[in-house]
């Protein structure tokens, strides 16, 4: 056996305890194998009680237990970081209990802060340098940390109970659907991750002026929902939080071609 036939047969063992692979490998002589491969999936499923702590802790070892082996065993690792492993594991959930939103949303909202933990770092915007800027024609570059969804649960205020320490399944709120979707923030802001929860105009305006990169499209929803007056106000109030709470990493002045004379 060359090496790397050998290397995809320990790979195949590892990943999915594939017997011919073993056979191959140490053909009666299988205890050495089992020793990897459990040290294999016990560091997997850590990675994903660290990165899951919180739902962790709502839903109880044993379920946990059950969704990370789940999840291990039909998804091995595919980055050459393990701060990337949690990736995906919502959808797990999504198999396992389909009919609990508030479950997937704890864990979207987990990994969102462990990644927004990791993003690139920016500088923060000096308001004093944003005097002069044309707004109208500024194209706004928001920070890489920042996630952005909408909720259908109580899945914000679960995991800030569990977060401010709050232990077991009883001690948080119990999950609930909403009276109507919020919008949620996470981002990171120096190095603390944050989670904000978010009116559903505050949200549409932070989601467009996102996806537009400009502030003209949330300011021109804000007036046809407000009125012109207390539109404009709400959208610079709104940009106001933005730079302050540094979720606005980079505004950049465009230039409208220049018209040559007749």
């Amino acid at each position: 056996m060359n090496l790397h036939a050998m290397q995809r047969d320990f790979r195949r063992w590892l990943t999915t305890a594939d017997a011919p692979a073993a056979q191959r490998l140490a053909g009666a002589d299988r205890a050495g194998l089992d020793v990897y491969q459990n040290n294999y999936r016990v560091q997997l499923v850590g990675c994903l009680e660290t990165t899951y702590s919180h739902l962790r802790t709502f839903i109880g070892d044993a379920a946990f237990h059950h969704a990370a082996i789940h999840h291990v065993t039909r998804h091995p690792p595919r980055a050459w970081t393990l701060d990337a492993y949690g990736a995906g594991f919502e959808r797990t959930l999504r198999v396992l209990w389909p009919d609990n939103p508030a479950l997937h949303e704890l864990a979207w909202l987990e990994w969102a802060l462990a990644t927004a933990f990791v993003a690139r770092d920016t500088a923060p915007l000096d308001p004093a340098r944003l005097a002069a800027v044309d707004w109208d024609r500024a194209r706004l570059d928001f920070a890489p940390s920042l996630h952005l969804a909408r909720l259908t649960t109580n899945a914000a205020d679960i995991w800030s109970a569990l977060h401010a320490g709050a232990v077991g399944p009883d001690a948080a709120p119990a999950a609930a659907l909403l009276p109507k979707p919020m919008g949620v923030a996470v981002w990171r802001r120096g190095f603390v991750a944050r989670l904000r929860v978010l009116d559903p105009l505050a949200y549409d305006a932070l989601v467009l002026a996102r996806a537009e990169r400009n502030l003209a499209a949330p300011c021109a929803v804000l007036v046809e929902r407000l009125g012109a007056d207390a539109g404009v106000a709400q959208a610079g109030a709104l940009l106001a939080d933005w730079i302050g709470s540094e979720l606005l990493a980079r505004v950049r002045a465009t230039h409208q071609p220049r018209k040559d004379k007749p």
